[in-house]
């Protein structure tokens, strides 16, 4: 069983910035794929990034240039840091792990931006 921590989210103005962080734990032996979604309200989750074990990383349109996704093996924790929010960002945030062919979601954690 794998268990993740989701940290990091809040309320920030329009153009503020956020690091999420999602660390994990349990019987984790071999993390593959780390990632961060989102929904918002009355929407489908969609992938935000996504970065492999060898630090390969991946972004949705909406998130190159602004976001930057990291990990730190030695700790199994994923990081989204945040830059020029914008309201349009505002959902809950889930982290996404995948461990061998099973994948675990986090609890999720609200980002509010405000205009």
């Amino acid at each position: 069983q794998v268990q993740l921590v989701e940290s990091g989210g809040g309320l920030v103005q329009a153009g503020g910035s956020l690091t999420l962080s999602c660390a994990a734990s349990g019987s984790i032996f071999n993390i593959g794929a780390m990632g961060w979604y989102r929904q918002a309200p009355g929407k489908e989750r969609e992938l935000v990034a996504s970065i492999s074990r060898r630090g390969i990383t991946n972004y949705a349109d909406s998130a190159k240039g602004r976001f930057t996704i990291s990990r730190d093996n030695a700790k199994n924790t994923v990081y989204l840091r945040m830059n020029s929010l914008k309201p349009e960002d505002t959902a809950v945030y889930y982290c996404q792990v995948v461990v061998y062919i099973t994948t675990y979601w986090g609890q999720g954690t609200q980002v509010t931006v405000s205009s």
